[in-house]
């Protein structure tokens, strides 16, 4: 019996944008920060657009609205992706080598410090600190697995 096979890739755009500061750490802090805030903004933007048709209502207000949120959340997640991507680095820099544990301490330094910026209980820091550790080394390991053939 005759078969065939589909075989393919697919692939997404790629767009980077290249700021030096003149700094490896300082580099990287910023590129996170530019490139999850904007994935953020992007999903406040397909949300608040979903709602507005759905509801029908388009006005000045309601687009200053969705354009403050998307700013918001731009501002706050850019904020912990290049907390994130920076501790990792340094994490890579102060341990001399490139591993799983970067991730991990890097995540529980970034849920950390979110933490106790906003002004939580010592027993919230040390529980937001666990997830993000745990958030990031899971993120690792699955990268890691995905990439092998």
């Amino acid at each position: 019996m005759p078969h065939s096979r589909f075989s393919g890739s697919l692939t997404s755009p790629k767009l980077d944008v290249a700021i030096d500061m003149g700094n490896p750490f300082l580099n990287l802090t910023i590129d996170g920060f530019l490139k999850i805030g904007t994935v953020a903004a992007g999903r406040a933007l397909a949300e608040d657009s979903y709602h507005l048709v759905k509801r029908g209502n388009l006005s000045t207000h309601s687009l200053e609205g969705t354009l403050k949120k998307m700013c918001k959340e731009g501002a706050y997640w850019g904020t912990m992706g290049g907390i994130y991507v920076g501790m990792e680095y340094g994490m890579e820099r102060i341990r001399g080598t490139r591993d799983w544990k970067n991730a991990m301490l890097g995540g529980v330094l970034t849920g950390a410090l979110l933490s106790a910026a906003s002004n939580k209980s010592k027993d919230r820091i040390v529980t937001d600190a666990i997830t993000g550790g745990a958030a990031a080394t899971a993120a690792t390991f699955l990268n890691y697995f995905s990439s092998k053939p």
